[in-house]
C-alpha cells in the first residue's frame, strides 16, 4: 500500500463531514493542484538562477524551439504564449531593452517584423532550461520512466479538451 498524503486526510474529512457528496475528484485534482505549486517553485528557482522572469522564459523558449535563426513573428509568439497583442508588444520591448531579442524586418514583407533571439537570450534560456529539467526531474524522482509515460498519457487525455491545438 502506498503512503498516505495530505489529500487522503482532506478527502477522508470531507467524506466524514459530507457523506452524501462525491468528493472523488479531489483524489486527482487536489494532487494536481499541490504538484502545480511545487512545479511553480521549481520553475521560479530555474528562472531566477538564469536572471529571467517567467514571462521572459516563455517568449525566449518559444524562439529557441523555433530553431536557428531563433526568430518568430509577433503573431506566432502570441499564439505560443497566449497573451494579448498589447502585452506581447510590451514584452518584446522589454526583452529588446535587456538585449535578449532584436526586431528585424521580415525579408519577404517589408511591413512585417520578426523577433530574433540574441546570443545572450539563447544563453539565458538554455541555462534556465537546464536548471528546469533538473528541478522537474527531481519532482518525478519517485516514478519510473514507464510510470511517467503512463501519467503523461492520462494527463494528456484529461487536458485534451482544454487545448486549442
Amino acid at each position: 500500500m502506498t503512503a498516505r498524503d495530505e489529500v487522503d486526510r482532506i478527502v477522508e474529512a470531507w467524506r466524514r463531514e459530507r457523506p452524501e457528496l462525491d468528493v472523488e475528484p479531489l483524489q486527482v485534482l487536489s494532487r494536481v493542484s499541490r504538484l502545480a505549486r511545487h512545479l511553480d517553485l521549481a520553475r521560479k528557482r530555474a528562472f531566477t538562477a538564469s536572471g529571467l522572469e517567467p514571462w521572459e522564459f516563455d517568449v525566449l523558449s518559444a524562439l529557441r524551439r523555433a530553431g536557428d535563426p531563433y526568430e518568430l513573428s509577433p503573431k506566432a509568439l502570441l499564439q505560443q504564449t497566449l497573451v494579448s497583442s498589447g502585452t506581447m508588444t510590451n514584452r518584446i520591448d522589454r526583452l529588446t531593452t535587456r538585449g535578449l531579442v532584436e526586431r528585424h524586418t521580415a525579408p519577404h514583407d517589408g511591413r512585417g517584423i520578426l523577433v530574433r533571439m540574441t546570443a545572450e537570450g539563447r544563453e539565458r534560456v538554455d541555462r534556465a532550461m537546464d536548471e528546469l529539467m533538473v528541478g522537474e526531474s527531481a519532482l518525478l524522482r519517485h516514478l519510473s520512466r514507464a510510470e511517467q509515460e503512463r501519467l503523461a498519457g492520462l494527463l494528456r487525455t484529461l487536458g485534451a479538451d482544454f487545448d486549442d491545438v
